[in-house]
Parts: C-alpha cells; sequence; structure tokens
C-alpha cells in the first residue's frame, strides 16, 4: 500500500545543508506511517473510504487461520470473504425481488482481474454508504442505489458502447456533487416533508412515513417501475407529487385503538375465554373433580359449542385485521385487501358451519343418528384445527419453518399468503428446538397453574350461587325495564369481579414463574455470587487462574475448534476455578506468571479509580497488587484482605506454643491470606534490618547470622522448639515502633538505635529457650567484638525519604503489622464496589475463550449528541439558580466522597489551597464535575477504557513470561527513581502515596496513560486503534 522513498545519499563526511529536512515517507493511498497527522487526503471522502477499507482488509487479513504465506500481499480469499459479508444484504435483497446481481465475478480471465473487480464492488458500496447520510436507516434503499451504480460499473469495466450514439459509455450521473443532488437530496427531501407534515409526530401513523415505511417500498418489484433509473422525480414516490397521490404505507400501519388491546395478544385472549367456557360447563355439573363430569355424554356435546366461540373470534379477528390495516389497501397492493375479505367470509362460513351442525346434534331423533352427525361435527373441527396444528409442528420444527421463510420461491410465497404478508426482514429467525421446549414448558407449567386456580377456587365455587339465585322466584323488580323477571342481572354483577381476575391473573401468575426461572438461571450461571468484601476474600486467590483462563488467549491447536471433549474439559476446569478445586488453583505463589498478569491488570483497574476520584490514595495501596520486591517469596495479597490476619496467627502460635512446628503451620496455612501475611511479614522484617543497618557492618553482619539461624530452625522443623514462642507479642510490638519511626519524615536517630537494642535483646538473648553467654554469642556471630561501643550505635542508615517506593512498602508493612479491623468497607465508595464485584463475577462466567488482540473482531461505536452541554463551564458551576443551589454545591453534596479524593489529588498535583481550585485547577474542575452531571462526558471517558484495555491485552498477548517479569522489576525502580525528585507523569500503579501526617508525594498522577504504558513496545498502539474506533458525531 505504499511506495518505498528513498534514503538521503551519502554526503561523503560533509555536513549536509542546513535547509534540508528528514521528510517522511510518500504513500499512494493513505498516510499510515502517521495514524494521528492531520494528511490534506483525508479530506477527500474517497480517501476516506479507502481508508476505511484498507483497514477492513487489514483486519480480516489479521484474523485469517491459518496465516497467509505472504503477510504484506493481500490474500484473495480475505477479499472474497468480506466481499461476501458486506453485499449479503444486497444479494440477498436481489434474491428476494428476483433480480439478478450485478456483481459479475465468474468467466474473468485472470486472477488480478477479479481481484481488481471485487476490491471496486467493496469501495463503490462504501463510497455509496458513507455518502448516504441518514438514508442508512434504508438499507434496501442503498440496495437499489447499489444495485443501478454497479450495473453502470459493470458497463464501463466491460467497455460496453452506448447504443445510441456509438461512444463509450459514460455514467448517467456525473458532475461535481451528482451523487448527493440526483441521489440523495432528493430522497431526503422527502423523507423531511413526511416528518414536516407528522406535526412533531402528533399526527396519526397512518398519515405519514417515516424511515421504515419508505425503505418498505423496495420490498417489491414495482420499485423499479416507479423509479426508474436516472431517478424518476415524476414518480410517486417522492414529494414532488401531491400527498394525496403519493405511494402509502406497504407493509405496517399503526391504528391508535383500544381494539389492539385484543388484535396484539389475541391467541391469549382466545386461550382464556375458551377454557372459561368450558369450565363453566364442566362446573355446572358440581361434580367433585372436572374429568368425572367429562364422561358424561350431555357435557362432552355442550363442550362442542367452544368451536363456535372459536370461529365467532376469528370474526372478530378478522374485523379487527380489515379495521387497524385498511389504510395499508391500495391499487398496488389490492391483493391484501382482498386476503382481509377473504377471512372474514371464511370466518363467519366456519361460525355459521359449526352453528347448523351444533344444531343438527341436539335436534337428532335417536342415538345413532346423533353419534353420526358428531361424526360429522368432529370432521368438520378437524378441517377447521388443520391450520393450527399446520403451526405447531412447524413450531416443533423450527428449522423448517426457517427454511420457508427464507425461500424466495413463488410457490412458496403462494402457500404462506394466507397466514401472513411477505416481508424481507425477520427471516429465519426462529428458536432453535431446544429453546422451544424450554419455552413450552414453561408457559405449560404458568396455564396449568393458572386454570387449576381459577377453575377451583374462581370458577367452581360460583356455580352453587348462581344457580341458587336463578331459582329464587320473584315476581316483580321496582326497576322492572332493567331487570324483568328474571335474575340474570343479579348473577352478572355477581360474575364480574372474577372475571375481572380471571382475565388479569395470568400476569401474576407469569410474574411469579418468571422470578423461579430467572433465579434459577442466576443461580447455575452464577450471577452475583460475590457481593461484598467477605465474598470477594474467599474467592480473590482464584482470580488469577479465572482470567489466565478466559481472557488470555489460549494456543491456537491444528484440531477442531471446539469438540465435546473438549467443551467437558472446559466446563470441568471453570467449575474447579469457580470453587477452589484441585491444588493448582488454591496457591498461586509470586513467581508464576499469572499471577504476575492479574496484577498488573487489577492495579490498572484500581489506578482507573483513582483517576476517577472513586477511591483515595489510601485506598488505593489497600486495594493494589504490589509488585514482587524486598525478596517476598509469596504473592503479595491486597492489604484489604491481609488485615487482621498476622494478629491472628500470633494468637494461634501463642495457643500453640508448645506444640510441633507442623501442627501450628498446618492451623496457620489453612488460610491462605494468613499464610502469605506472616511469610509477606517475616521477609519483609528481615529486608527491611538489613536495609537500615549498615551494609558492611558488625551490625549487619548480626542480623543476617539470626535471620539464617532462624530459617536453619524452621527447615528442620524445630522452630517452636528452640524458642520461646510467648515472646512473640513483644517482638511484635517493638517491631512497630520500629517501622512508625522509619515512616517519620524526620528520623529519631536515638529511637531507631534504642528500639533496635531493644529487638537485639529480646530476639538474640530472650527469645531462645537455650541461653548462650556472650562468648557463645561471639563465636556464633550474634554478639559484637567491640568491647566499649554499643550496638547500632554508628550503624543506623536511613532510607532517602524521597523514596517513595521504598516508604510505600514501609506503609503496607506497617498496615500489616498493625490492621485489627476486617477492612469490610474498604473501598467506601458504592460506585466502586459496584464496579469490583461486576468485574469479579464476570472472571467465573461462562464465556468463550479470548483470541489474541490481532485476531479479534474490530468494531466500532458512535455516540451521536444535538444540543447538549459537553463540559460546564465555570461561570455555570459557580451561578446559583432560583434556590440559591449552585450546580458544584450539589454535585459536592451527591457525592461527597468523591469530592474530598479529588481534593486530595489536586493537592498532591501541587494546589496548595482549595481555593486554588478555580484558578489553577479549573480544567480538572470542569471535568470532575462534567463526569458526574454530563452522561456525555462520561459516556465518552468510558468509551475510551476499551482502548486502554485493548493496548494492555495487546501487550500482555505478546510479552513473554521474562518480559513480563522484567517488567514489574522495571515499574518498582521506576517508582524508586523518585529520589531524583522526578515530576513523572505516568499514572503508576504502585506509586501512590498515603496516610495523615506524612510528607505529601511529588508524584502526578497523569489520566493519559499508566505505568504499565512503561511496558509498551509499540506494537500495542496500533493493534488497539485496528481494532477499536469511537466516533462522538455532533447532530447539527
Amino acid at each position: 500500500m505504499s511506495a518505498n522513498s528513498r534514503g538521503p545519499r551519502p554526503t561523503r563526511g560533509r555536513n549536509p545543508p542546513p535547509h534540508q529536512r528528514p521528510q517522511p515517507e510518500v504513500f499512494n493511498i493513505i498516510p499510515i506511517h502517521d495514524l494521528l497527522t492531520d494528511h490534506p487526503s483525508l479530506r477527500y471522502p474517497e480517501v476516506r473510504a479507502a481508508a476505511h477499507l484498507v483497514l477492513h482488509l487489514a483486519n480480516s487479513q489479521m484474523r485469517l487461520q491459518p496465516p497467509p504465506s505472504l503477510p504484506d500481499a493481500l490474500d484473495p480469499t480475505v477479499l472474497r470473504r468480506f466481499r461476501r459479508k458486506l453485499l449479503t444484504n444486497y444479494t440477498s435483497w436481489c434474491s428476494y425481488i428476483g433480480r439478478r446481481s450485478q456483481l459479475i465475478l465468474s468467466g474473468r480471465p485472470s486472477s488480478d482481474d477479479l481481484i481488481r473487480r471485487e476490491l471496486l464492488y467493496v469501495g463503490l458500496y462504501l463510497l455509496i454508504w458513507g455518502e448516504s447520510g441518514n438514508l442508512r436507516f434504508m438499507p434496501e434503499c442503498l440496495c437499489y442505489i447499489y444495485h443501478h451504480m454497479a450495473m453502470e460499473l459493470n458497463q464501463f469495466l466491460d467497455e460496453w458502447t452506448d447504443p445510441e450514439t456509438g461512444r463509450a459509455f459514460l455514467p448517467s450521473i456525473s458532475g461535481e456533487c451528482a451523487f448527493l443532488k440526483s441521489v440523495i437530496m432528493p430522497i431526503y427531501r422527502t423523507l423531511k416533508s413526511e416528518v414536516d407534515s407528522s406535526r412533531n409526530g402528533t399526527k396519526p401513523h397512518s398519515a405519514w412515513r417515516n424511515y421504515d415505511d419508505l425503505n418498505e417500498f423496495f420490498w417489491s418489484r414495482r420499485c423499479f417501475k416507479k423509479l426508474r433509473w436516472p431517478l424518476n422525480f415524476s414518480s410517486n414516490f417522492f414529494d414532488t407529487v401531491d400527498k394525496i397521490h403519493r405511494v402509502g404505507k406497504t407493509g405496517f400501519v399503526e391504528q391508535r385503538s383500544f381494539w389492539n388491546l385484543f388484535r396484539s395478544f389475541d391467541k391469549q385472549w382466545v386461550l382464556l375465554i375458551l377454557f372459561l367456557q368450558a369450565s363453566i360447563i364442566v362446573a355446572w355439573e358440581e361434580t367433585k373433580y372436572p374429568w368425572h363430569a367429562i364422561e358424561r355424554r350431555a357435557v362432552q356435546v355442550k363442550l362442542l359449542s367452544c368451536f363456535i366461540t372459536w370461529s365467532g373470534l376469528r370474526v372478530l379477528q378478522a374485523v379487527l385485521d380489515a379495521g387497524t390495516q385498511y389504510s395499508l389497501v391500495t391499487r398496488e397492493t389490492w391483493l391484501l385487501g382482498l386476503r382481509m375479505s377473504l377471512k372474514f367470509v371464511v370466518a363467519v362460513a366456519w361460525t355459521v358451519v359449526f352453528g347448523v351442525f351444533y344444531g343438527m346434534i341436539w335436534r337428532s331423533g335417536s342415538s345413532n343418528e346423533a353419534d353420526q352427525r358428531i361424526t360429522m361435527f368432529l370432521q368438520a373441527v378437524l378441517v377447521f384445527v388443520i391450520p393450527e396444528l399446520l403451526a405447531i409442528l412447524l413450531f416443533i420444527l423450527p428449522w423448517i419453518r426457517n427454511a420457508i421463510e427464507e425461500w424466495d420461491w413463488s410457490f412458496v410465497y403462494l402457500f404462506t399468503w394466507w397466514f401472513h404478508t411477505r416481508t424481507f426482514v425477520g427471516r429465519g429467525l426462529r428458536e432453535g428446538l431446544v429453546d422451544n421446549v424450554k419455552y413450552t414448558v414453561f408457559w405449560i407449567l404458568v396455564l396449568a397453574s393458572k386454570f387449576v386456580f381459577s377453575y377451583f377456587l374462581q370458577i367452581k365455587p360460583m356455580v352453587a350461587p348462581t344457580k341458587a339465585i336463578l331459582k329464587v322466584n320473584i315476581f316483580q323488580y321496582k326497576w322492572h325495564e332493567f331487570f324483568g323477571h328474571s335474575n340474570r342481572v343479579a348473577v352478572v354483577v355477581m360474575w364480574m369481579p372474577v372475571m375481572l381476575i380471571y382475565f388479569t391473573d395470568l400476569q401474576i401468575w407469569y410474574a411469579i414463574f418468571s422470578s423461579f426461572v430467572g433465579a434459577t438461571v442466576g443461580l447455575f450461571s452464577h450471577l452475583g455470587e460475590i457481593r461484598n468484601i467477605g465474598q470477594l476474600r474467599l474467592r480473590f486467590q482464584f482470580f488469577a487462574s479465572a482470567m489466565q483462563f478466559n481472557l488470555m488467549p489460549e494456543e491456537q491447536l491444528l484440531g477442531p475448534k471446539m469438540n465435546l471433549v473438549k467443551k467437558l474439559r472446559d466446563a470441568i476446569h471453570r467449575l474447579r476455578l469457580r470453587y477452589g478445586f484441585g491444588q493448582p488453583y488454591t496457591k498461586i505463589e509470586s513467581s508464576q506468571v499469572e499471577a504476575t498478569r492479574f496484577a498488573l491488570i487489577w492495579n490498572e483497574i484500581m489506578t482507573a479509580f483513582r483517576e476517577e476520584d472513586l477511591i483515595s490514595y489510601k485506598e488505593l495501596e489497600l486495594l493494589e497488587l504490589p509488585p514482587n520486591c524486598w525478596n517476598v517469596r509469596v504473592i503479595r495479597w491486597p492489604c484489604v484482605l491481609l488485615c487482621n490476619e498476622l494478629l491472628l496467627a500470633l494468637s494461634q502460635a501463642l495457643e500453640l506454643a508448645e506444640a510441633p512446628d507442623s501442627w501450628i503451620w498446618l492451623k496457620i496455612s489453612q488460610s491462605e491470606y494468613r499464610r502469605c501475611a506472616v511469610i509477606e511479614a517475616y521477609d519483609c522484617i528481615r529486608y527491611l534490618l538489613l536495609s537500615v543497618v549498615k551494609y558492611g557492618s558488625e551490625e549487619n553482619s548480626i542480623v543476617g547470622k539470626f535471620f539464617n539461624e532462624v530459617d536453619g530452625h524452621i527447615q528442620i522443623g524445630k522452630f517452636a522448639e528452640n524458642y520461646n514462642l510467648c515472646l512473640l507479642p513483644k517482638i511484635h510490638s517493638k517491631v512497630i515502633q520500629l517501622v512508625e519511626l522509619l515512616r517519620k519524615p524526620r528520623k529519631d536517630e536515638r529511637a531507631t538505635v534504642d528500639v533496635l537494642q531493644a529487638l537485639y535483646e529480646l530476639c538474640v538473648r530472650e527469645f531462645p529457650k537455650l541461653k548462650r553467654s556472650i562468648p557463645e554469642l561471639r563465636n556464633d556471630g550474634l554478639a559484637s567484638q567491640r568491647e566499649t561501643e554499643l550496638l547500632f550505635e554508628n550503624a543506623v542508615q536511613f532510607p532517602d525519604a524521597e523514596d517513595e517506593f521504598f516508604n510505600r512498602q514501609l506503609r503496607r508493612v506497617h498496615t500489616i503489622l498493625t490492621s485489627r479491623d476486617s477492612m469490610h468497607d474498604v473501598p467506601k465508595n458504592i460506585e466502586a464496589r459496584r464496579r469490583i464485584a461486576f468485574f469479579s463475577n464476570s472472571l467465573f462466567m461462562n464465556m468463550p475463550r479470548a483470541p489474541n488482540v490481532e485476531k479479534m473482531m474490530a468494531f466500532s461505536v458512535l455516540t451521536p449528541y444535538y444540543d447538549e452541554e459537553v463540559c460546564f463551564g465555570k461561570e455555570n458551576l459557580r451561578t446559583p439558580n432560583e434556590d440559591g443551589i449552585s450546580i458544584l454545591f450539589y454535585l459536592q453534596k451527591i457525592y461527597e466522597d468523591e469530592w474530598r479524593n479529588f481534593m486530595e489529588r489536586m493537592k498532591r498535583e501541587g494546589m496548595e489551597d482549595e481555593d486554588d481550585v478555580w484558578d489553577k485547577k479549573s480544567r480538572d474542575l470542569r471535568l470532575w464535575a462534567s463526569y458526574r452531571g454530563q452522561t456525555l462526558s462520561r459516556t465518552v471517558r468510558g468509551m475510551m477504557y476499551y482502548y486502554r484495555a485493548l493496548k494492555m491485552l495487546a501487550y500482555l498477548d505478546s510479552a513473554s513470561e521474562v518480559d513480563i517479569r522484567a517488567g514489574t522489576q522495571e515499574i518498582a525502580s521506576h517508582h524508586s527513581s523518585r529520589r531524583n525528585n522526578r515530576q513523572l507523569g505516568d499514572d503508576g500503579l504502585n506509586s501512590a502515596g498515603g496516610g495523615g501526617g506524612e510528607r505529601p508525594s511529588l508524584r502526578k498522577l497523569g489520566r493519559a496513560t499508566s505505568t504499565v504504558g512503561l511496558l509498551f513496545k509499540g506494537h500495542e498502539y496500533g493493534s488497539a486503534l485496528m481494532k477499536f474506533t469511537y466516533v462522538v458525531a455532533c447532530q447539527v
């Protein structure tokens, strides 16, 4: 796609002229060397369409499996598949209306000519689509336009000669903006005039045409006769003709009427009315069970009257169809009027036939004659229900119905003409057999429950009172004009409340069963299992394996994509991940690369929370997964999961002070977080002491020898046997004192030396059960060889106060050592808790295995807006309304915790006083308010998270285990470089400060990138741009 540009000529050692500047490479089609440049060629729609086509083909070729042998050349298979997919609607439309497609690809002399034609067909459609504007909502109209333009393209390519002039063929539409003026604008003006005549939508739907109505005009062959090509503007399709003579609606028209309540749910009403009639007939016999009454011959004959009612309801349905769709009947659609009339006639005929046959049964003289007439009646019933039986058969075999609907043969249309109007869209969309069975079972249960309840508790109890009222003899009512000499009106009044309940309580039964079915589906789909921090603690240790299984791409195998064995293996794997079955998924150590991958993604999510001010810096430190450092041997879980675990381990060790090491460790290891807390605290304390005590000093050697001795006892399982565990609380308190001294901005060397000396006395002299003398300690390297100088007097070396990474790890150690509460309220923000719960639950959902980013399908998102304020202005935020309340004041009260987090972030970015937010941080303030008060701003930010996520996934797809491990160390070294007082513009994962009373961090939390961006190799940006396109369009 590009022309290779020549490099600069050698100058034989001479300096190049100053006017020569390095020129960018020249490309023939689009400037893909710089995706962000504003190249002049991109101003032309043809170039934009070419860029669109190139991106589509590139994405398709990236997804080709197996990869092509020549990656830099366009594979013909890719172009063919893309052309078929893009022009599927056009080919289906041609088949539907019985026209030959203008995609002439067979009989090409060479493959190059075939590729050229396919590119031209695809490019022509993209050009039409790109210039159609709002006519894109009329896809079959675009097919009509494309059909004729593709015909002219073929004539041009085949060097067709005009028979009238004898010259080379020229398109019928040419000139500047000819396509817009001669094709698009006339159709759009027609649409606009229809909308203008609707009185802002208040006019009846049948009185004007909208997008769908105009588009349905192209579902029949008459569009070729009416419009022709070039477009015949005198056709009654356009607004150039009086509205009375224009083409009306052809597919569906909405008549606003109360009768739509019956017409739209006719099957439900028919079922309820027929069951009501049958129930009254059966219950009138007053038997204990309904089947006892059905055994009687008279009851069976009476039940045949239900078919008379059924045919009468069909008459009502035919009348309503004609009354609501009469405006569709025109000279072109006279067959629709004929079908309405025939349906009414047939329904009336069936009503008469059933009425006559039913009367003949009761007028029969003998039983044999009655049996014959009943048989004749049942034969008529069989003919009457043949359409219903056929519908049931097609419901049981949905693939047959889908095939019938997708066939475009004439005899199929004649066969289905009686049942429904032929439409182009919505064909072949029936559900599968399994779904139909589920649907049927659900409604059988709903209707069975409703009918049993209605018969035994609504209809049957009303029979005896009804008979009693009818037997009462009343000679004369005062209102004899209404009641006469009968009690039937009283019976009607008594039955009215029962009937109202009978016809409406089906919704109640539907709601009951829907809630049960929804709860069952949610239970088996494991929706919403993780709802709070307590449940998050139980599953968090499996998150890394679940993310590796769901989000990381699997290896591409040469076998089939997914067979039954593989599906079963994946299901078992998901079950083990969800409940932690099996050893490989119970304990994940920090050395495993999947834990590092998960840490990168989890920390990026937490960083996004901080950028949105959903959490504070302190909560960020409690929720993040820090990188592996300080020689910690286990995965460093978030502090929110390790809270109180070390103190519980200490209490368990004191309870089992005289027990063997294996018993104590088994008790502690029952909780994965407790085990990791103990190991991390031990490793961090050792690293901290060796860092504080000067390297190479005698005290540093003593500290190292002590920890080596402790490690030796732990390895042989004799730690509890050689050490007095009852002193652990004292050692714990001294370590806390040391950490608190090191956390202070101004270090107290005298106090630090005192704590180190106290720790030495506790650990070296009092902690071991076997007491040793000074000479013995000197021989073991645990005592100083100096007689006059005390330990640690000149051996303390404080870390750099500007080393934010060291301070951050120190705060984490302090949290693990001192936390006593459960931290169930972290994070405090409800939105942050909801997002964490949603992300956690999604990791265990049944979802397809994720492919590589390069193999995924590209997608685009369009967000239109009109007359909407995107970002609040300063005056809009300040100005109070009539109640004296400004927008900012309202948002501060609604999002009180987020406002505090925002001010905390602004202070860390250099703001000294809160009043300075209007001057120094006005842009940040406007964005903060817009993200909470403007839907569009929040939507744009949320959609751009796709781009951010795709970049990270692209990096994780291509990064090896060595790259990921080295990357985490690079992030750690990046944070520790803060000692050079550099201001960082990247929003780090592990460099946020926290804690009150400490010196504010110099770190600036950026909002554009993240620290993971330091690890990107460069291709991640291109991959994300290739796969995701986001457009915010202002509708002017």
